[in-house]
C-alpha cells in the first residue's frame, strides 16, 4: 500500500477492502467499551485551510481515541503565508510529526507535501478529491446493505470533490455508479474518463435526476455550491433544482434505498428536510462512521 492517502485510485481493491473492514471492527469494539491505544505516544499534524466540523472532530476523536496526540493548524498560523515552500514545510513536519492530515484547496498541495514528507500525507479534503469521505460513506452501504456489490449506487447533484472520489472507488471496489448532474456540472473529465478506462463495471453520467435514481439500492446527495463557491449560490439555485431529492423523486428508488448525504446539509435544498430525517436516510450514522475509518486509515498509516 502507498505511504501516503492521496486519492483512492492509488490503491487495490483489497487494500480499500481491508480498511473499511477494519472500521467495522473499530466500531464493534467501541460500542462493547473495548479501547485500542496503539498510537498511544504517536502525533499527527492536521493541517487545515479549509472550516471544517465532521473532519476535523473526527480526525481528532479517532487519533486521541487510539492514544496519539493532535497538533492542529491553519495555513495562516504557519509560515506558508509568508511564502515559506511546501516542500520546507513538509521536510520539517515529517521531523516532527508521525504524518500530515491536509484539508485545502488545491490537490497540488497535498501531492507536493507527500513529495517531500517522509511521514504519511493523508488527504483530509481538497477540491478534486475527498477520499476519506467517501471511504467512510461505503462503510456505511456496507453496514447497510452488506455489501457493494450488485447494488445500483446513484451520485445525484453537483460533480464536485464527492463526486470525483466516488467515481474513483466505483473503478477500485468494482461496482457500477450512475451520477446525474446538470450539463455543465459534471465531475472532473479526466478523473472519469480515466475511472472508466480501468472498470470492469459502468461509470454512467445521466442530466435526468427521475432515470439516475430508478430502482436505485444507494442515493448519495450533497450541497449544490462547495466551499469556495458561494457566489455561484444563487445561479446554482436554479439550475439545480430538479435534483432535490425529495419524496417524490426518492419515491422511483427501491422501497429500501438508502439515502446518504456528507453534511453539512441546506435542508429543503438538495434534499428536503423530509428526507434527511426520513428513515431512509442514514446520514447521520455516515458522519459517525468518519471517525471509525479515521481510526483504521490513522492506524494503518501511522507507525
Amino acid at each position: 500500500m502507498t505511504n501516503h492517502l492521496i486519492a483512492l485510485k492509488d490503491f487495490s481493491k483489497p487494500q480499500l477492502v481491508s480498511l473499511v473492514d477494519r472500521a467495522l471492527a473499530l466500531k464493534e469494539d467501541a460500542l462493547e467499551g473495548n479501547r485500542h491505544l496503539n498510537l498511544a505516544g504517536r502525533t499527527i499534524s492536521m493541517l487545515f485551510d479549509k472550516p471544517s466540523t465532521r473532519t476535523r472532530v473526527s480526525f481528532e476523536a479517532a487519533m486521541y481515541g487510539l492514544g496519539g496526540q493532535v497538533i492542529h493548524m491553519t495555513s495562516k498560523e504557519s509560515q506558508l503565508t509568508r511564502g515559506e515552500p511546501l516542500k520546507d514545510t513538509a521536510r520539517v513536519l515529517a521531523r516532527y510529526v508521525d504524518a500530515i492530515v491536509v484539508r485545502t484547496f488545491g490537490q497540488y498541495v497535498v501531492e507536493e507535501l507527500a513529495r517531500y514528507s517522509t511521514v504519511p500525507v493523508i488527504n483530509a479534503l481538497t477540491d478534486l478529491y475527498h477520499p476519506c469521505q467517501v471511504l467512510s460513506d461505503i462503510m456505511t452501504v456496507v453496514e447497510n446493505k452488506g455489501s457493494v456489490e450488485g447494488l445500483k449506487i446513484v451520485w445525484l447533484g453537483d460533480g464536485n470533490n464527492m463526486a470525483n472520489s466516488w467515481i474513483e472507488a466505483a473503478s477500485v471496489f468494482g461496482f457500477p455508479l450512475t451520477l446525474a448532474c446538470p450539463e455543465g456540472y459534471g465531475p472532473d473529465a479526466d478523473v472519469l474518463k480515466q475511472s472508466q478506462d480501468r472498470s470492469d463495471k459502468p461509470i454512467v453520467l445521466l442530466h435526468d435526476p427521475a432515470e439516475a435514481v430508478r430502482d436505485a439500492d444507494v442515493i448519495n446527495v450533497d450541497v449544490w455550491a462547495s466551499m469556495g463557491q458561494e457566489d455561484e449560490q444563487d445561479k446554482r439555485l436554479d439550475i439545480f433544482k430538479s435534483y432535490q431529492l425529495n419524496a417524490g423523486l426518492l419515491g422511483l428508488a427501491k422501497s429500501d434505498a438508502i439515502v446518504l448525504h456528507c453534511l453539512p446539509a441546506h435542508r429543503d435544498e438538495e434534499i428536503t428536510d423530509e428526507v434527511l430525517e426520513g428513515e431512509q436516510s442514514v446520514a447521520f450514522d455516515q458522519a459517525e462512521n468518519k471517525m471509525h475509518i479515521h481510526k483504521a486509515i490513522l492506524e494503518h498509516f501511522v507507525r
